[in-house]
């Protein structure tokens, strides 16, 4: 028998002391960079998006593989990447720890919708 699981994730972390150092016209080449780690690692991106000084991933995670090591390896991935290629020069690394959360299937399609537009949220949760 082959492992099966249906584990939808919702990871949240921040930039160090949550500085808004992700120009929005780089966060797409960060994105596409995060999706080759998930790639790479089996699991399933759904969506990825944020704003100056967080981000969201919506993925599966594959069976053997924990939520804690495949943060540490795209918080550590991404650092150098970011370093090497300067896209956000004021970007100091990532905050200590990250948010972890499990839904059920069947919220997949609201919570890819939330993240979707996180610029939107986020904007509004300001004025607010």
């Amino acid at each position: 028998m082959s492992t099966y699981t249906q584990i939808l994730y919702q990871i949240v972390f921040s930039t160090k002391f949550r500085e808004p150092t992700m120009a929005q016209d780089g966060q797409q080449r960060l994105y596409q960079f995060i999706a080759g780690i998930l790639k790479t690692k089996k699991c399933h991106l759904y969506q990825i998006n944020g704003v100056e000084n967080h981000l969201h991933i919506i993925t599966d995670i594959h069976p053997m593989l924990g939520p804690a090591q495949l943060v540490k390896d795209i918080k550590l991935a991404t650092t150098a990447f970011l370093k090497e290629t300067e896209i956000f020069p004021s970007f100091r690394g990532w905050q200590c720890g990250y948010g972890a959360f499990t839904y059920s299937i069947t919220a997949k399609e609201r919570l890819i919708a939330y993240v979707k537009n996180q610029k939107e949220h986020h904007r509004v949760k300001n004025f607010r």
